[in-house]
């Protein structure tokens, strides 16, 4: 239910809210979250290794197979809106655990090929989208992938632009990880349709054809305030039912730890404008782990 003032915490959907069915929807912590629909996974931007901030700066990053193992056992694709390392990393060794394929941008695919992928598992997205929006299938779930942007969130810029070029000397550093090509992604299953926007930006000439009616937009917070009436496109973009915001978690803290918003999301004033632009507008976020069935 959309409440004027807010804070992560008193805004959490419960499971079953938006009515029962067969589509869950579970928040893996950052951009990360797992899709389950009759027996089929679908990982989006799955990040559970989580190293420290001081790991991140003062060295290779590298997956955790511990961690990957406990939170991410199961998984039929994986779908990588970009190659950020909060999005990227940990993609390659659940693939090769589970045998998913990954779907994503040239970056991704040079990525996970590096990382010891075949080529049999790797959809090079990017490719598939030069003439606009791009449709497959995995299992009972139809995606859709749309061109989209990266929010300009530092100083008017794009964090780490550019392609990942160089993936010789694998663990790479997290600055290596550069942003590569951006999508938007459309997941219709069981009736429902769902819309993943990893990055607090969006491009509206690909979606003119889009989704019209979205059940659930999984809506990325950080950056949003450089994103010029990003509330209001994305409501006029989607109409949706209701909106989970996401990528407002501290990334540098570990998954066993309770969610931790990162400084300046100013989700408050986000919860108020999408309000604002519709009123039947259910807004909300989950706790690290927690899901919701459409």
């Amino acid at each position: 239910m959309y409440a004027p003032r807010v804070t992560p915490e008193s805004i959490g959907f419960t499971r079953g809210a938006l009515g029962p069915g067969p589509l869950t929807v579970r928040w893996l912590g950052t951009a990360g979250f797992a899709i389950e629909c009759e027996g089929t996974t679908l990982l989006i931007d799955p990040y559970v290794s989580r190293p420290s901030l001081w790991q991140c700066v003062s060295g290779p990053i590298a997956s955790d197979p511990e961690l990957v193992a406990r939170h991410a056992p199961r998984a039929d694709a994986i779908v990588l809106g970009h190659t950020h390392f909060d999005h990227a990393l940990d993609a390659p060794a659940i693939a090769r655990a589970t045998g998913a394929r990954v779907f994503g941008s040239r970056s991704a695919v040079g990525l996970c090929r590096a990382s010891g992928l075949v080529d049999a598992q790797l959809v090079d997205v990017e490719a598939r989208c030069a003439g606009g929006p791009w449709e497959t299938e995995v299992g009972p779930m139809r995606l859709r992938f749309f061109p989209s942007a990266h929010s300009k969130l530092l100083l008017g810029r794009i964090p780490f632009p550019g392609e990942i070029s160089d993936c010789d000397s694998i663990p790479l550093a997290m600055q290596h990880y550069k942003c590569g090509a951006v999508f938007g992604l459309e997941i219709r299953a069981a009736g429902r349709t769902v819309f993943h926007l990893g990055s607090a930006e969006l491009v509206e000439e690909p979606l003119r054809d889009g989704p019209r009616e979205v059940d659930l937009l999984l809506l990325c917070v950080a950056g949003w305030t450089t994103s010029p009436e990003l509330p209001e496109r994305v409501v006029r973009a989607f109409s949706p039912r209701a909106a989970l915001l996401s990528h407002w978690d501290d990334f540098f803290r570990p998954l066993d730890r309770p969610a931790r918003a990162l400084p300046a999301m100013r989700m408050p004033s986000l919860v108020d404008r999408l309000g604002r632009a519709s009123r039947d507008l259910r807004v909300g976020t989950l706790p690290i782990f927690g899901e919701v069935t459409l």
